[in-house]
């Protein structure tokens, strides 16, 4: 594809000086943000770096003809991956939550209205507030409720690991309902039912033949409301498609899964 060995070195030479770009500039997201420290110190180091990053890569810019484009491109594939998924997600559940009802109203209405049937029924939800479009759709289709219902969203926290006492955030919301958060490093496995294991405040120990894990699948439509471009949006469908399953991700055992569809406009 590069055809000789100089149109590939310079392939390299604009990644390689890309890339020490971008670690000054993750350099510069760490001293401000995470390390904390004052502008009159943080400054003239970044300073430096920046010179003679900057010099280096723009000394290479006059290689993008001659194959420099090629790792160009294939940062630009990637961050247009990357950000349509992160402002994809957004709209998503911003469109989600116009259509949520509280929480508590949902519990005085329906605890006392819908049949309750045995076991513990798991609504997996991605923000902890509102009542999950699962919960609704199960309740407006088969119009049962379990004995036990526990909304529960997972976090992946922006650390390696979280200690056990920081792993469980639970509330008891009367009737039968609670709300659990469970955090996770991002270098932790987040296995779901061995973590609903330890969890002794909301009743009798969670059973995996005794509990039932409800899904929520969104088919994403394509809309001219504003938030991202038509061709964005339809990326954003594609990526959601293919993702990994929820059930995969959080070791769910497949014989105790229901998947529950509904249709977002974004």
């Amino acid at each position: 594809m590069f055809q000789s060995s100089s149109n590939l070195s310079a392939a390299y030479g604009i990644a390689v000086t890309g890339a020490m770009l971008i670690d000054t500039c993750l350099l510069a997201v760490v001293l401000f943000s995470l390390w904390k420290w004052k502008p009159w110190l943080a400054v003239p180091l970044l300073a430096i770096f920046f010179l003679v990053d900057g010099a280096y890569f723009a000394a290479n810019l006059t290689k993008v003809p001659d194959g420099g484009w090629f790792p160009l491109l294939i940062g630009l594939i990637a961050f247009t991956f990357l950000t349509t998924w992160a402002r994809g997600r957004q709209l998503m559940l911003a469109r989600m939550r116009e259509a949520s009802i509280p929480v508590e109203i949902f519990v005085k209405s329906a605890a006392n209205s819908a049949t309750r049937v045995p076991g513990t029924a798991v609504f997996m939800t991605t923000t902890p507030d509102g009542v999950p479009h699962a919960l609704l759709h199960n309740l407006k289709h088969n119009k049962v409720l379990h004995e036990r219902v526990l909304l529960l969203t997972v976090k992946i926290e922006d650390m390696p690991y979280v200690e056990d006492g920081r792993r469980f955030a639970l509330t008891d919301l009367g009737s039968g309902f609670y709300r659990l958060i469970l955090r996770f490093g991002f270098m932790q496995e987040s296995d779901v039912p061995d973590a609903l294991a330890k969890v002794e405040q909301c009743g009798p120990a969670f059973k995996m033949m005794d509990t039932s894990f409800f899904l929520a699948r969104q088919t994403l439509l394509a809309s001219s409301r504003p938030g991202m471009a038509i061709w964005r949006e339809r990326l954003f469908a594609w990526m959601l498609r293919n993702a990994e399953s929820a059930m995969e991700f959080f070791k769910l055992p497949p014989n105790r899964v229901v998947e529950l569809g509904s249709q977002v406009e974004i």
